[in-house]
């Protein structure tokens, strides 16, 4: 399995609806590309004050395997999204992290 993990330090003037939007459209690909298995979606709850670089809000979508996430990072519905994302990230791609785990098991 794969874990795709992107965290997104929006600009201020991004309001609620807008990310609501925006994470809509992540959580409805699942319907369209085989081997998305969930998504989870929220804003960072951790204790750890500051540890956090500012990346408040993000999400995380499970693959069945690489070929899955892959098909999901080709995918036109995702990459209009995803454009979205960085139009709403401070500083654009400077904005969001994206780290990849594989899950054994």
């Amino acid at each position: 399995m794969i874990r795709h993990c992107v965290f997104i330090r929006f600009r201020p003037e991004i309001s609620s609806e807008e990310k609501a939007v925006i994470f809509g459209e992540i959580a409805a690909l699942k319907a369209r590309l085989q081997g998305f298995l969930a998504a989870h979606i929220g804003a960072n709850v951790s204790p750890e004050v500051g540890m956090d670089k500012g990346f408040a809000e993000g999400f995380i979508v499970d693959f069945t395997d690489a070929a899955a996430r892959d098909a999901y990072l080709e995918d036109e519905e995702h990459r209009k999204t995803g454009a979205k994302i960085v139009a709403a990230a401070e500083g654009g791609i400077a904005g969001i992290l994206v780290y990849d785990l594989e899950i054994a098991g």
